[in-house]
């Protein structure tokens, strides 16, 4: 239904056409009030009235539902509503009870068009008119039984399904939002962490050159010492933040599952994590490509696939290669890789993981997306001790 679009106005020509057929079949329950013009026994004028006040209805329902939009002014909706129903109530009146189904129409436009709690409201009154015609018009309370549930169940589902699809716009908007302030914060915790890092070397650097540059004409030996003094720092300076972006370049595969976790259920994605992964029996470099391939893919997940559910599986398989420590991040999405190019994001990976001694593998599925990534599995070496060796 989604890409119907209940609830906005299309955007795109596809999205038009697709609305429009979608409305069309729907107008198929008018056979009544046809077949009642083409064979009710009605007189040439009363024909062409008949056919003028169909597609008059028709053709304000059609408006109705296929504009109503976000912007839309409650005032006008509920004005347009009121004309479908007295159309409907002046149809039915005058010609006969197979045109009570034009109320039908009414209470499905009104829960498509109308906030959720005013629909209740237009949904139940637009019955009750309904029941009051049926009752007036001859035979009429022979079709109220058939009508009245389905006017009833007919709004109430659209209202369900336009509250619906409301929601899951605000769902996606909020997904983004959320990969978005957590790109932000990464980019501002990195920021501050620089700055703590160099704001005193630099303050530091600046002061030495300005007084080795008073210095240097008269006390050319003191200046050498600033001179010195300033390389000092500089090289410190330049391991701290060699340092500080290692921390940031070598993340641990189980600080990441945590951070997966945390992000997947920040942005409403059922997440299922393995409950102890760590592994035990791979080197840093190749722990560290596994961590990178899995920030990367859940960040794909969070912004970009549109998915309910993510799945994250880590196991150790024996390989003609040898024993390989498999990643494995599948999704329900519908964004990964869509076009089936890989992204920026992508092939660094796999250029991390090569290096490494692994792979990556990206692949659609039935119900989504699925990455897979393998490095060595190789044990570490262990610490030994001089105490007990002697």
């Amino acid at each position: 239904m989604s890409s119907v679009g209940i609830g906005q106005r299309p955007t795109t020509p596809k999205r038009r056409v697709m609305k429009s057929l979608w409305i069309g079949v729907w107008l198929f329950y008018l056979g009544a009030p046809v077949n009642d013009l083409l064979h009710g026994g009605h007189s040439t004028g009363v024909r062409i009235l008949g056919w003028l006040g169909l597609v008059a209805f028709v053709a304000w329902y059609a408006a109705l539902v296929f504009r109503t939009g976000r912007g839309e002014t409650t005032r006008l909706v509920v004005g347009s509503l009121g004309v479908l129903a007295a159309q409907s109530a002046v149809l039915a009146l005058s010609l006969g009870r197979e045109w009570l189904v034009l109320f039908v129409y009414v209470s499905t436009s009104s829960g498509a068009a109308l906030p959720l709690r005013m629909s209740r409201w237009a949904i139940a009154a637009n019955a009750a008119l309904m029941t009051a015609v049926a009752l007036a018009v001859p035979g009429g309370h022979s079709y109220l039984a058939g009508l009245l549930v389905p006017a009833l169940l007919g709004g109430a589902a659209m209202a369900g399904v336009r509250q619906l699809v409301r929601t899951t716009i605000e769902l996606r908007e909020a997904r983004a939002t959320v990969a978005q302030l957590a790109a932000n914060e990464e980019r501002l915790r990195l920021a501050r962490d620089l700055h703590d890092l160099l704001g005193h070397s630099l303050s530091l650097i600046t002061l030495k050159s300005e007084l080795a540059g008073r210095m240097l004409p008269a006390h050319p030996e003191t200046a050498a010492l600033q001179v010195a003094d300033i390389e000092k720092v500089s090289r410190q300076a330049l391991v701290d933040v060699r340092e500080a972006v290692s921390g940031y370049r070598r993340p641990r595969l189980a600080g990441e599952l945590a951070g997966a976790q945390v992000a997947l259920t920040a942005a409403g994605i059922k997440a299922e994590l393995p409950a102890d992964a760590a592994p035990t029996d791979v080197d840093e470099e190749a722990e560290s490509a596994l961590a990178w391939t899995l920030r990367e893919a859940v960040t794909n997940v969070v912004r970009h696939s549109g998915a309910r559910r993510c799945s994250v599986e880590v196991l150790t398989r024996q390989t003609l290669a040898g024993p390989m420590l498999e990643l494995s991040v599948e999704d329900d999405g519908s964004g990964n890789g869509s076009d089936g190019t890989p992204g920026n994001g992508l092939t660094g990976l796999a250029e991390r993981l090569e290096q490494a001694g692994g792979s990556l593998e990206t692949s659609r599925t039935k119900r989504g997306f699925r990455l897979v990534a393998r490095v060595p599995s190789s044990p570490r070496p262990a610490s030994t001790d001089v105490g007990s060796a002697s």
